[in-house]
């Protein structure tokens, strides 16, 4: 009996949970950062939206970066706008405008802008300046663009001045805070800069909060999907490796428009798992274990490409399996059936593919597989 109520109290206590999780307004930071500074804004930004525990926050990048603070950051898509109760943009200051990179992000909303799709979603912004020169300049290009689609444009007014060190350049403004990055004899962003950025935060998360449910909005679930990427990893035990580095003049990856190029063989913790030729040095369950340690590697570097996130992969185009065999050897696909599997097994549908596979007399390193994949993304 007590193992019954207990039970029925834990349903309780996450039925709760859930509706205070929902209640809750759901803020996107998004940002486009060179070298850092706009993120370290967007930490503090973030920290003010969850202070008051009646919003959260999800900081994306609008485009990877190899950057090593933000290469494992999401990536954001246009069309998950629309999901969020308020979004805060950041960008560095480019000759008193916003950013190539954010730019070019805006210009994807148009379809967002025809369908008013954004109109009346809070707005807020803040920006990682050079010298300081053209900040403001920045701050209302900013807005422009944000006005156009009707967005609540929530500026940060006057606060935090009595925490500035009133003897060093600030980037406070009344449209968003900033911060000088370029003055490099001072921390930046300074106590006083994170501040203003985390009052920033606090207040627009409030406003977020107050004008959420007040619009219509879709049916969307694009904020979950990458939590629920995650979670499927888990749940299956499946341990994506660390991204193999390269051995000359290459990239693991390259991405031509929506596609996604990769090469892998079965490196394994810094070793050939199971290397050689197939019926020589090794049998076939060794090379159906070094097929699955190298389409691992091939997921692994593809959520590099993706920014971190596998939810904005759209299909498995195709897969190529080369095998190290001898001559007489014509059980390939078998073989290859373990990378196919571990395609669906992790992206569905989505994980079905076109296939070749075929024998070499020696591959590279002496791996005994070595899979080529093409991968369509958002």
């Amino acid at each position: 009996m007590k193992k019954l109520c207990l039970f029925f109290i834990l349903i309780l206590l996450s039925n709760i949970t859930n509706i205070m999780a929902q209640d809750k307004a759901k803020i996107l930071v998004l940002i486009h950062s060179d070298n850092g500074g706009t993120y370290e804004l967007a930490k503090e930004i973030a920290k003010g939206i969850e202070s008051e525990n009646n919003a959260v926050p999800y900081i994306k990048l609008v485009k990877a970066s190899q950057h090593p603070n933000l290469k494992n950051l999401p990536v954001a898509t246009v069309d998950e706008l629309t999901n969020y109760d308020g979004i805060a943009f950041g960008s560095p200051v480019y000759f008193g405008n916003i950013s190539t990179g954010m730019s070019e992000f805006l210009s994807k909303t148009v379809q967002l802008w025809t369908n008013h799709a954004l109109e009346g979603v809070p707005a807020t912004v803040f920006m990682s300046a050079g010298s300081g020169a053209g900040k403001e300049l920045a701050l209302q290009a900013f807005w422009n663009s944000l006005a156009v689609h009707g967005m609540v444009l929530v500026s940060n007014g006057i606060r935090g001045t009595e925490e500035l060190n009133k003897t060093i350049p600030q980037g406070n403004t009344v449209l968003g805070v900033t911060s000088m990055a370029s003055l490099k004899d001072v921390e930046r962003p300074t106590k006083g800069e994170r501040n203003i950025a985390e009052l920033q935060g606090k207040n627009f998360a409030k406003i977020a909060l107050a004008l959420k449910d007040t619009r219509p909005k879709k049916t969307t679930t694009i904020v979950e999907n990458h939590q629920n990427f995650n979670e499927i990893l888990k749940q299956k035990n499946i341990i994506l490796p660390q991204v193999p580095k390269p051995a000359g003049n290459y990239q693991p990856f390259v991405r031509s428009g929506n596609l996604v190029f990769i090469n892998q063989v079965a490196l394994k913790d810094g070793k050939i798992l199971n290397p050689g030729k197939l019926g020589v040095e090794v049998n076939e369950q060794q090379v159906k274990d070094a097929t699955k340690a190298t389409m691992l590697n091939v997921i692994s570097v593809l959520k590099e490409a993706v920014g971190g996130d596998l939810g904005r992969v759209k299909q498995c185009v195709q897969l190529t399996g080369i095998f190290n065999t001898k001559d007489d050897y014509t059980k390939h696909a078998d073989l290859m059936n373990i990378a196919s599997d571990l395609a669906v097994e992790v992206f569905g549908d989505k994980g079905k593919h076109a296939r070749a596979t075929f024998g070499a007399s020696s591959i590279p390193v002496n791996s005994s597989v070595e899979i080529q994949a093409v991968f369509e993304v958002e």
